[in-house]
C-alpha cells in the first residue's frame, strides 16, 4: 500500500490537476522519465480532472499518438494524419463540396465532426467558420473546429478520448474528445523539409516545417513552431457523357475533361504556433499559447452545359408562336408535361431592351447538341443575348477561398497555501473564411457580368473564461479528489455580404416593373453572394458549472462521478452527468467502463445562416437554398427553433498489460436524440417561390428546393475498439507491433419522412465503413528505421452526388503505407516513403452500371459527371503518394 501511495504521489507531482503543460521546473525530470517509460505508460491528461495517469489506468479508452508516430507518416495535414493512425477517425477528400472542400469534415465513431470536442493543451478549441453544407450525408450542416491548422511538428502528443465527456467538458463531446498537447522544449531545434507527388504525376506537395525551444528567463520555456505548405491539385476524372456528346456533335470548345474531380489546390498554407510557460515559484506557473494560420484553397465545381444549364444556357422552351412554355405539373397535366419534355430544346435568350421584348427575340433551336447557327448569329441585330456567345463550350466554375485562423490562450495555475490546485484562463479564437468563385457568371447581368466574384465571408469568434479548482481530501477513502469549476463563453457568427455583382438582380433576371423574369439566374452561379439583408453578427452566451468527484475505494477500485449544468442565452439550460470506474482485478488485468449523458448545442451559425449551394437532385443540377429554421418558408415546411442534441451512452471494456503486451477492448453504445442536421432537399412550389419574392427574396425563382437545420431524427451508434500492442527484439533490432480495429454501426431509429429522405437515412447508416483496421510494424536497427502499416477499409455506400437515384456500393479495400529512414548522423535523418504503396483505388465508376432509364443517368456512374472514383471514399481516390523527407536537429 505504501508503494501504491508513493506511485500516485509521484504522478501527482508530474502535473497539477487540469494542467496541460507541466511546470518548467519539472520539465527535464519528466522528459527523462518519459524516455524510460514503456509505451503503455504514456501519461494522459484528457478524461480526468485529477492527476495525469497512464492510458492503462484510465477508466475510459484513450489513444495516444506520439510526435514520432506523426512524423513517420505520409499524410501532410493533421486531419489525414489522424485518420491514418486512428481507425475510429474517418475523413475523405471532399472534392466539389462547396465550403466542405475548404475545411474537410471528419468523423469520430461514425458521428459528425461537431460531435467531437477539440482541445489544445486541455483548453477548448474554437470552431471553424465553415459550415459543411455538402458533407456526404453524415456531416451535412456540421460546423466543427479546423484541426488542419495544427502542424504535426508543434505537437508532443495527441490524446483521443473515445467516450462521451459532456459532463466533464461541455457541449460537443458526444463522440469523444481529441486533445492536442503542444511541445514544451526549452532548448534545441529541428527543421524538416518534405516533397511528395502522386504516381499519376500530380498533387506535387512541398512542406517545410520547424520547431525551436528557447529558455524564457532561467525559469521558463518558449516553444515556437511553423509550417509552410503548397500542394497542387489532382484530377481523377473522365469525360462526362453530356460533354462527350457535345464534342461528338462537333463542339470543339468543350474541355476534356469538362469537370475536374480531385483534391483542391492549396496555396500559401502557413501555420505558426507558440507555447510558453513560466515558473512563478511556490508551485505556480503562468502559461500562454496560440496560433496564426492562413491558406488559400481553389477547387472544382460542376460543368455548366452550354445547351441546357437552367438559368444560363437553357431550361426554357417555346411553342411554335414563340410563347414561353412553363413545364406543367406532371400530376395535374401528364400530357402537357410530356409534351414539354419532348419539345425541341432552345437556348435561353434574353432581350437587352427589357423583359417585354423577350418574346421578339429569335428562337435558337438546338439540334443534336448544336444551336442553329443562323438564328444564333441574328441575336445581336435584334438586341438579344445568349451566354452561348461568351461560353460556346460551357464553363466550369472554380470555387474556394482564404481561411485565416488565430487564437490565444493565457492563464495561470498552481496551488493555494491549503494545497488546493487551481487553473484560471482566458481565451480568444477567431476563424474567418473569405469565399471566392471564378470562371462563372451572374447570368441576370447578361453580357456585363464579371467572371470573378467575392461572395462574402463567414467569421466565427469565440471568447471564454475558465476557473477550475481541485483538492485531495482526507477521508476514509483512498486518494479522494474533488474538482469544481466554471466556464463562461461567448460565441459569435458573422456573415459579411459579398460584392454587389455576386448577388444583385440584373436586367435579365427579375423585372420589378413588370413583375416578370427573363429566366436568367441571379447571383454568382454556383455560389451566390450573401446579400446585405443576410449579413449580421449573431451571438450567444452560456455559463457552465461542474463538479467532479474521483476516489479510490481501495487500492484496486477507482470511481469518478461528474455533474455539469450549462445555461444558454438562446434556448435554456441542460444538466448532464457521467459515472466511470476502473477496477484492477489482477496485476495484469483490469475492467473499466462508464455511463453518461451528453449534449451538443446548435451552433450560432446553424441557427442563422443563409446559403445557396448547387447540387444534384433526382439527376438534375439545381440551386438549393439553406434557410434559417425560423424563416417563414422553413416554418411552412416544418422548421422550428433548434434545441440541443441529447445523448445517452455507455462504454465497457478491459485492459491487459503483461510484459511486452498491451491489449484493450472497449464496447460502446451512443444514443443521440433530436440530432441536428440539415433536412433533405424539400421541393419549392410556385406558391413558396411567390411568398419568398414577396419577402424580398427576389432570386427565389432560381431555387428548386430548400433545406434548413432541424432536430428531427434520432440515432443509435454502437460498436467496439480492439487495440493490441507488442514489443520484441528480433531480426537484429527492436520491433513494435500495433493492431487497431474499430467496428461502428449507426441506425436511424426515428425520423420525419417529410423532412428526412430514405437516401439520407442510408447515408447516415452506411456512408462510413462499419469496419476500419490498421496493422503497424516498426523496426529499428542501428541507424535504419522501417515503418509498415497495413490499412483496412470496410465496404460503404455512396449516394453519388447525394442523389438517391445514383447508388454506389463499394467493396472493402486494403492499402499499404511504408517509410524507410536512415540516421546519417545524430543530427540528420533522411527518409523515403509511400502512402498507398500498391496504388490501390476504390471502386472504378467506369465499371458501375446505372439503369439508363433513371433520370439523368448515363450508362455508367462515371459518365454522369465524370467522377472516376466515389468522392466520399474513406481511403481516398488519388492513388500512390511517394515522398522524400529530411530532418535536421540542432
Amino acid at each position: 500500500m505504501a508503494n501504491y501511495f508513493q506511485k500516485k504521489s509521484l504522478v501527482l507531482a508530474m502535473g497539477l490537476a487540469l494542467s496541460a503543460t507541466p511546470l518548467y521546473a519539472a520539465e527535464d525530470e519528466q522528459s527523462e522519465a518519459a524516455e524510460e517509460e514503456e509505451p503503455a505508460q504514456t501519461m494522459v491528461i484528457v478524461g480526468s480532472r485529477a492527476a495525469p495517469r497512464s492510458i492503462g489506468d484510465s477508466p475510459v479508452p484513450v489513444d495516444v499518438i506520439t510526435s514520432e508516430e506523426m512524423a513517420r507518416n505520409g499524410s501532410t495535414d493533421m486531419t489525414s494524419l489522424l485518420a491514418a493512425v486512428a481507425p475510429s477517425f474517418n475523413v475523405n477528400e471532399q472534392p466539389i463540396s462547396d465550403a466542405a472542400t475548404i475545411v474537410r469534415p471528419a468523423n469520430l465513431r461514425g458521428l459528425p465532426p461537431d460531435n467531437t470536442l477539440i482541445l489544445v493543451n486541455g483548453k477548448r478549441r474554437h470552431r471553424s467558420a465553415v459550415i459543411a453544407f455538402l458533407g456526404g450525408g453524415i456531416s451535412d450542416g456540421s460546423q466543427g473546429p479546423d484541426v488542419s491548422v495544427i502542424p504535426s511538428i508543434a505537437i508532443k502528443q495527441v490524446e483521443i478520448l473515445r467516450d462521451g465527456a459532456s459532463a466533464q467538458y461541455g457541449s460537443d463531446a458526444i463522440a469523444g474528445v481529441i486533445n492536442f498537447v503542444l511541445k514544451d522544449h526549452s532548448e534545441g531545434a529541428e527543421i524538416e523539409a518534405r516533397w511528395g507527388e502522386y504516381s499519376e504525376g500530380d498533387g506535387d506537395t512541398m512542406v517545410v516545417a520547424g520547431n525551436m525551444g528557447l529558455p524564457l528567463t532561467d525559469r521558463g520555456f518558449a516553444n515556437f513552431a511553423f509550417e509552410v505548405k503548397n500542394a497542387d491539385a489532382t484530377s481523377r476524372s473522365v469525360q462526362r457523357n453530356d460533354a462527350q456528346a457535345l464534342i461528338d456533335a462537333g463542339n470543339s470548345n468543350v474541355a476534356n475533361p469538362a469537370q475536374i474531380w480531385g483534391s483542391p489546390e492549396v496555396k500559401d498554407d502557413i501555420k505558426i504556433w507558440t507555447n510558453m510557460g513560466l515558473d512563478l515559484g511556490n508551485n505556480k506557473e503562468a502559461y500562454l499559447f496560440g496560433n496564426y494560420a492562413s491558406r488559400e484553397v481553389d477547387g472544382g465545381f460542376f460543368f455548366r452545359n452550354p445547351t441546357n444549364r437552367p438559368g444560363v444556357f437553357g431550361g426554357i422552351y417555346r411553342d411554335v408562336n414563340g410563347t414561353v412554355m412553363a413545364r406543367p405539373d406532371e400530376d395535374l397535366d401528364p400530357v402537357g408535361a410530356a409534351a414539354w419534355d419532348n419539345a425541341t430544346p432552345t437556348l435561353l435568350v434574353g432581350s437587352l431592351t427589357g423583359s417585354a421584348d423577350q418574346i421578339n427575340c429569335p428562337l435558337v433551336e438546338i439540334n443534336n447538341g448544336i444551336p442553329d447557327p443562323v438564328a444564333l448569329n441574328s441575336l445581336a441585330a435584334a438586341n438579344c443575348f445568349s451566354f452561348y456567345s461568351m461560353f460556346p463550350g460551357g464553363f466550369t466554375p472554380r470555387f474556394g477561398g482564404e481561411v485565416v485562423d488565430a487564437s490565444i490562450v493565457m492563464g495561470t495555475r498552481g496551488e493555494f497555501s491549503n494545497g488546493m490546485s487551481y487553473d484560471t484562463s482566458i481565451s480568444l479564437g477567431r476563424n474567418a473564411v473569405d469565399f471566392a468563385i471564378r470562371n462563372t457568371v451572374n447570368a441576370s447581368l447578361g453580357p456585363n457580368t464579371p467572371t470573378e466574384f467575392n461572395p462574402g465571408s463567414y467569421i466565427q469568434l469565440e471568447k471564454a473564461f475558465n476557473f477550475d479548482v481541485s483538492k485531495e481530501l482526507e477521508t476514509s477513502f483512498d486518494l479522494m479528489t474533488l474538482s469544481a469549476g466554471l466556464e463562461w463563453r461567448e460565441d459569435s457568427f458573422e456573415v459579411k455580404a459579398g460584392d454587389p455583382e455576386s448577388f444583385e438582380v440584373g436586367p435579365l433576371g427579375y423585372d420589378p416593373v413588370t413583375g416578370t423574369s427573363q429566366g436568367f439566374g441571379i447571383g454568382s452561379n454556383g455560389f451566390p453572394g450573401f446579400k446585405p439583408e443576410a449579413q449580421g453578427v449573431f451571438t450567444r452566451r452560456n455559463l457552465g458549472l461542474y463538479v467532479d468527484w474521483e476516489t479510490y475505494i481501495n487500492e484496486s477500485w477507482m470511481v469518478d462521478l461528474a455533474l455539469r449544468h450549462e445555461d444558454f442565452s438562446d434556448f435554456g439550460s441542460t444538466t448532464d452527468w457521467k459515472l466511470s470506474s476502473h477496477f484492477q482485478a489482477t496485476d495484469y488485468f483490469a475492467i473499466r467502463g462508464s455511463v453518461s449523458t451528453g449534449f451538443r448545442a446548435p451552433t450560432v451559425g446553424q441557427s442563422n445562416v443563409i446559403n445557396v449551394s448547387t447540387a444534384f437532385t433526382d439527376g438534375v443540377l439545381a440551386d438549393e437554398a439553406t434557410l434559417p429554421p425560423t424563416n417563414p418558408i422553413s416554418i411552412q415546411k416544418g422548421g422550428a427553433p433548434l434545441t440541443p442534441e441529447e445523448s445517452e451512452s455507455y462504454t465497457v471494456g478491459m485492459v491487459y498489460e503483461y510484459e511486452d503486451w498491451f491489449i484493450t477492448f472497449d464496447y460502446f453504445n451512443i444514443e443521440v436524440t433530436d440530432r441536428i442536421s440539415q433536412t433533405s432537399t424539400l421541393a419549392l412550389t410556385q406558391a413558396d417561390i411567390d411568398a419568398l419574392v414577396d419577402l424580398g427574396v427576389t432570386d427565389a425563382s432560381s431555387y428548386t428546393g430548400v433545406k434548413f437545420f432541424t432536430n428531427d431524427f434520432d440515432t443509435s451508434t454502437k460498436g467496439f475498439d480492439l487495440v493490441i500492442s507488442y514489443s520484441t527484439e528480433m531480426l537484429g533490432g527492436d520491433n513494435d507491433f500495433n493492431f487497431a480495429f474499430n467496428h461502428t454501426e449507426t441506425n436511424v431509429d426515428s425520423w420525419n419522412p417529410l423532412i428526412i429522405s430514405d437516401t439520407r437515412i442510408k447515408q447516415l447508416e452506411e456512408n462510413v465503413p462499419n469496419d476500419r483496421a490498421t496493422l503497424t510494424w516498426k523496426h529499428s536497427q542501428d541507424s535504419w528505421n522501417i515503418l509498415t502499416r497495413l490499412n483496412y477499409y470496410g465496404e460503404f455506400f455512396e449516394a453519388h452526388l447525394d442523389d438517391g437515384t445514383l447508388p454506389i456500393y463499394a467493396d472493402s479495400e486494403f492499402t499499404l503505407d511504408t517509410e524507410f529512414s536512415y540516421d546519417v548522423s545524430d543530427d540528420l535523418t533522411l527518409a523515403v516513403g509511400a502512402k498507398n504503396l500498391l496504388d490501390e483505388y476504390p471502386i472504378d465508376l467506369e465499371t458501375v452500371y446505372f439503369d439508363p432509364n433513371d433520370p439523368g443517368a448515363g450508362n455508367y456512374a462515371a459518365d454522369v459527371v465524370g467522377a472516376k472514383y466515389p468522392p466520399t471514399s474513406p481511403m481516398g481516390f488519388n492513388g500512390r503518394f511517394l515522398y522524400l523527407k529530411a530532418n535536421y536537429r540542432f
